[in-house]
């Protein structure tokens, strides 16, 4: 049974994450630090009328947003240094309205110059997601979405990260099925009207390989100090298709 209730709530939330998000991409330049953009994240999703996710973990994030920066991956701790001009940053960001979750990323460069190398693997882990996303209506497995996703970031000649995966969400952070970002056709969970999942997914620039670096006990690195990426929506499945309900106005 669909719950008019969670979509409508999700949907109000989304927009506020989407927007947020769009704003975030405006406001981070070369010289701020990881905690400054925290603080500003934190300020602004307590303005905009919502809840720090993240401060609902039962073990202590932290922060109120992921930041990873350039061999990091995913679950970057906000730090102190300075984002320098070119640096590869992904933000990753949950929160929390009229009690539901929606939870949205995406990566960028820093300023206005960059690796040509990593601009491609931006653009192809989006061109991913999107793919992965145009798979969802009711009847869709989820060995579909990560095909889908597979496919693309291997054309491209990119990592894929396996031991990271997107996931349904709703009155939890994280909630099944688990959403691969690889898989085989016509296998796994069957998507109904009225699910919620996220899409995300991972890659890098060299081996997929990756460890939790020590000093925070969160943040994801790759092993061989390559570059990872990052990009998530989450998604509603409709009687005939999808909504992405983490875009912007």
């Amino acid at each position: 049974m669909v719950n008019n209730e969670k979509i409508i709530a999700m949907r109000e939330g989304g927009k506020i994450l989407g927007n947020l998000l769009k704003d975030l991409k405006y406001y981070v330049k070369p010289g701020m630090t990881g905690k400054e953009v925290d603080a500003w994240v934190r300020e602004e999703i307590v303005k905009r009328g919502a809840g720090v996710a993240y401060d609902m973990l039962d073990d202590d994030f932290p922060g109120a947003i992921c930041i990873s920066v350039n061999d990091e991956l995913v679950h970057g701790a906000p730090k102190d240094e300075p984002f320098e001009e070119g640096d590869k940053v992904s933000f990753d960001l949950d929160i929390y309205y009229k009690g539901y979750f929606t939870d949205s990323a995406f990566t960028m460069l820093v300023g206005e110059k960059g690796s040509p190398a990593i601009k491609k693997m931006i653009s192809v882990t989006e061109s991913s997601m999107w793919e992965g996303i145009e798979q969802v209506k009711p009847g869709t497995k989820i060995g579909d979405i990560g095909s889908a996703v597979e496919k693309v970031l291997r054309k491209g000649h990119l990592g894929v990260i396996e031991n990271y995966v997107g996931h349904g969400i709703g009155k939890t952070m994280h909630e099944a099925p688990e959403v691969p970002n690889y898989g085989k056709k016509g296998h796994g969970y069957e998507l109904k009207e009225g699910d919620t999942i996220c899409i995300e997914p991972m890659s890098c620039l060299g081996k997929p390989a990756n460890y939790v670096d020590k000093d925070d006990n969160w943040t994801v690195k790759m092993k061989d100090g390559s570059i990872g990426c990052h990009c998530e929506h989450t998604v509603l499945v409709t009687k005939d298709g999808y909504e992405v309900l983490t875009l912007p106005d």
